[in-house]
């Protein structure tokens, strides 16, 4: 089998997909790159995630035990407004006095760069553990009866990319019962739109090719391919998140109220493709792959999106 080359709409880059048949010289598969093609295919076919724009988001690994228990996959929103002003305190138990307070400060979303795109949101999936899921260790039998067990790896993909809000501003709000906006992001109604949105995608006859790398285990891709890696960030294990800035001009509100510092240290307010890397993944840890290793066996990006025959 030969290497795909798909057309992705609104994304300058092509993804290679990595062949399912070993060959002489390819030893690895890049997760991450093979999650963000068929996302691609996803929000084109599913009209309820037609809103994405996925030269905004970014997938990438973060490592996760197969044998532990934790998230497959997060759905980060770095698009947030910069908070109000505010500041912690803490209070006397028996006279409810305030004793002591933190500086004033403000949190913040940082920049996230990726070439000239600007990126809203960043999905992490858990590597080995997502690649382990399967229907029955998710517990989603009822909800896709019949159905294969890496079926289950696609909800999850679908269901993060369903916290991507209609407006492209933060994570979906969900509607209470009298109509008004809530700070929740899942409800029964959620999950049952997400099970909707993945059969209809399969219903849609996508491109095997695509999915072809969720039938595997983490057992299973590493026979098939040799190594399994995940874009990540150079700071791994952190990617970027909100941060707190402390305000330059600090109200005084409790005159003689011990005032505590704020702790910025590592905080960052930009991220670009420089601060990309390349990891590989095993079952018990990851390390990271040096720049002649990424070049030699990542898969590749081109400059111009083509099809090949």
């Amino acid at each position: 089998m030969s290497p795909v080359i798909a057309k992705l709409d609104r994304e300058p880059r092509a993804f290679q997909v990595v062949s399912t048949e070993r060959s002489f010289g390819q030893v690895m598969i890049n997760y991450t790159d093979h999650i963000t093609q068929l996302m691609h295919d996803i929000v084109r076919r599913v009209p309820s995630l037609g809103h994405i724009d996925m030269s905004r988001v970014l997938v990438f690994a973060r490592f996760g035990r197969s044998d532990a228990e934790g998230a497959y996959a997060t759905c980060h929103a770095i698009n947030l407004p910069t908070s109000e002003p505010s500041y912690y305190f803490w209070r006397d138990r028996q006279t409810g006095e305030m004793t002591r307070r933190s500086e004033w400060f403000i949190t913040k979303s940082p920049s996230v760069e990726r070439g000239s795109s600007a990126i809203d949101y960043l999905i992490s999936f858990c590597l080995p553990r997502f690649c382990d899921q399967t229907i029955a260790r998710a517990h989603k039998q009822e909800s896709y009866p019949g159905a294969a067990p890496w079926v289950a790896k696609l909800d999850t993909i679908v269901h993060e990319l369903y916290h991507i809000d209609p407006t492209m501003e933060g994570i979906r709000k969900l509607p209470s019962t009298n109509g008004r906006s809530t700070t929740r992001t899942h409800s029964p109604e959620f999950f049952e739109d997400v099970i909707a949105m993945t059969n209809a995608y399969l219903g849609s006859r996508p491109d095997p090719e695509l999915l072809e790398f969720l039938k595997y285990d983490f057992d299973e891709l590493t026979s098939r391919y040799g190594r399994v890696s995940g874009t990540t960030f150079r700071s791994f294990p952190s990617y970027p998140q909100r941060y707190v800035e402390v305000l330059t001009d600090q109200p005084v509100i409790e005159p003689g109220v011990r005032i505590e510092p704020v702790r910025t240290a590592g905080a960052r307010a930009r991220y670009t493709e420089e601060d990309l890397d390349v990891r590989e993944f095993g079952s018990r840890a990851s390390r990271r792959l040096s720049r002649s290793q990424r070049q030699q066996e990542q898969p590749s990006h081109q400059d111009q999106p083509q099809r090949a025959a």
